[in-house]
């Protein structure tokens, strides 16, 4: 069993704080009987989060920062063929315009129901056919695009810009001005659109844009996939300490203490803005238990490093 969590460890002063009064129990046994693996990573502004290279790496991809194939790995878990050809996933998104930036609005608090969704889809699908581009529905939230573009294009994750400031995120398209000229329409279409007319009237945010990510070909995995647990990315992209402590709680109580009933071998792969940390299970004696109980550190300083 491999064990992967995200946003274990965050960039936030208030998240560290709050990591410092984190009890965890089944965490802390683990890392006391676990030998650690080489950390990766290292900045927080690569284009992938860690926990994505983590993933690329234990699939067996090459961990390529802004070129992990995630949207043709997304695309065929949602039955959606599209041979051979490079693959993008385009989600729905709101970006919210300041006086000096603009960021994005995590695109799970926007309520898009399959209905709207569907609209908008619709609406924009003849702006992407009309050149040369196959646009496919996954669901509300997972639009795919196929283009031969696509193929080396690196793209920022949506767990790198959500509730950023987008510019620094923004890459060079390898088709030169045809994606800008798409975006602008895109925007523009979405701008005069009956269907965020309605939502703002509803007090709900517009979808204003679509943001590409994932960008690949279709690439084989391992047989044996890792796990990958996401209840600490919510309340961590939101800046909700008191719901990361809380997920962080049930995580320790759950999947952490199941891992340390398995067998030799099992891993357990910690992720923050930064840096992944693995760690593989050694099943010891008792007298050596007993020692690392003793030898034990806090868990924080670990979830820090990250």
């Amino acid at each position: 069993m491999h064990l992967i969590v995200p946003f274990a460890g965050v960039l936030s002063e208030a998240g560290r704080h709050t990591a410092q009064s984190l009890s965890l129990p089944s965490l802390e046994k683990l890392l006391a009987r676990a030998q650690p693996g080489a950390t990766t990573g290292g900045d927080e502004r690569s284009l992938s989060a860690p926990h994505e290279l983590a993933l690329a790496q234990a699939l067996g991809w090459p961990a390529i920062d802004g070129r992990l194939p995630f949207a043709a790995r997304a695309a065929a878990l949602d039955d959606i063929s599209t041979g051979e050809r490079p693959v993008g996933l385009l989600t729905p998104v709101h970006l919210h315009l300041g006086t000096e930036q603009v960021t994005m609005t995590d695109p799970d608090t926007l309520a898009l129901d399959a209905a709207d969704a569907r609209g908008l889809f619709d609406t924009l699908r003849p702006l992407f056919t009309d050149v040369g581009f196959e646009l496919h529905w996954g669901s509300p939230q997972r639009w795919y695009l196929v283009h031969d573009s696509l193929a080396e294009w690196p793209t920022a994750s949506l767990d790198r810009v959500i509730g950023r400031n987008i510019d620094p995120w923004l890459t060079d398209a390898p088709g030169g001005h045809l994606w800008p000229r798409l975006q602008s329409e895109t925007q523009m279409l979405l701008h005069t659109h009956p269907i965020n007319d309605r939502r703002e009237a509803q007090g709900l945010a517009s979808v204003n844009s679509l943001w590409l990510s994932g960008c690949g070909t279709a690439r084989a995995g391992r047989a044996a996939e890792p796990r990958v647990d996401e209840r600490l990315r919510g309340p961590a992209l939101g800046e909700d300490w008191a719901a990361w402590a809380e997920a962080w709680q049930a995580l320790d109580a759950g999947p952490i203490a199941s891992l340390l009933r398995e067998q030799d071998g099992a891993m357990l792969t910690l992720a923050g803005e930064r840096r992944t940390q693995p760690f593989t299970l050694l099943h010891t004696s008792a007298w050596q238990r007993m020692r690392s109980l003793w030898q034990r550190a806090p868990a924080h300083r670990v979830l820090e490093a990250l």
